[in-house]
Parts: structure tokens; sequence; C-alpha cells
């Protein structure tokens, strides 16, 4: 007999224990319960939703959410508006900052779509100045600006909710200081 064969019988001895365990594994066919490794993973203590508890001095179980909360993708518009008030110049000043770090790859420092991206990448990128996004309102470039659009990223959590509306007065800016673009014949 070979030194090989032991070995062969041991790696087929485990392999049939362990295709015999598969009737004891969650999910295979068995009349039997399933044998749980780690029960107290399915046998947790944990409160059914309105359900009654002796724990809390109300008697829930159930707790209500904490004061000013509020739920994802439901901020007031006051809230989500909180950027566009302020000293004019000095977020415009801002926005032209933020601008040239997020946006300025992409649409170029005078916001006509032919960044670097664009150049060297082939990657279509949107002209601000054009009728289109000139013809958006502040809030829905704002959104946009927020949640990404196309290709466009959202920029929600690397730019502030302020920041952004300091952007988009500076991108207001910049379609205020370039001429009206002309009409399609």
């Amino acid at each position: 007999m070979s030194p090989r064969h032991p070995l062969l019988a041991a790696v087929l001895g485990v392999a049939l224990a362990g295709s015999s365990l598969c009737g004891c594994v969650r999910g295979c066919n068995s009349s039997q319960p399933p044998i749980l490794i780690n029960p107290s993973m399915f046998n947790q203590p944990k409160a059914l939703p309105y359900a009654s508890s002796d724990f809390f001095f109300d008697g829930k179980a159930m707790r209500d959410p904490v004061l000013g909360t509020i739920a994802r993708g439901h901020l007031p518009a006051a809230a989500r508006e909180e950027g566009a008030v302020g000293d004019h110049e000095a977020r415009r000043a801002r926005g032209r900052e933020r601008y040239n770090i997020y946006c300025q790859p992409c649409h170029d420092e005078r916001g006509e779509g032919r960044g670097i991206l664009a150049e060297r990448g082939k990657v279509p990128t949107r002209n601000l100045l054009e009728q289109k996004v000139r013809d958006l309102t502040d809030q829905k470039l704002f959104d946009v600006i927020t949640d990404g659009t196309g290709l466009m990223a959202g920029y929600r959590y690397p730019i502030t909710a302020v920041d952004r509306w300091a952007i988009v007065a500076y991108v207001r800016g910049l379609q205020a200081d370039a001429p009206p673009p002309e009409a399609a014949p």
C-alpha cells in the first residue's frame, strides 16, 4: 500500500461526513428540525413592534423617535435653503473656491464643459452656460449638485449644503458674465 492511500482515505472520509451533514444545515430537505450550531442567532430575545414591555416606564417596547428626527429625503425646504441667504460676495467667493476643487475638472474654469476629463477622457460634460442649464431654478441646480445626474456623481457628502448653495451662486455669476448662447436655428 502506498503512502498516498491513507491520505486519500482521510480526505474521502471527511468529504462523505460533510455531505451527510448537509441534512443538518438550514435549507436542506430533511424531515428532522435543523441542528443549529449557534442557536442564539435565531432565537434571541427581542421586542416585537407594538408589544408591551415592563422595562420602559410607559409600558411600550417600541420607542418613539428622538425629537427633531427627520426621515431621510424629507428635509424641510427651509433647511435646504439655509445657504441661500447671507453676504452675496462672500458666498460667491466661497463658491468659486469649491467650484475650482469639485467642478472645474469636468466643467473647466469657465463652465463650458471642456475640463480635463472631457479633453483626455472624452467624458461628455454639460456646458453650464447653455440655455438648458440657465433655465433651471436655483433649487434644481442645487439638487443636481446634491444627487448628481447622468454621468455626474452626487456631491451630497463631500460638499456641505452651504457650500453647494455657494457653488450655485458662483455658477449663476458665470452665466451672468458670459454672453447668452445663440439660439439654435
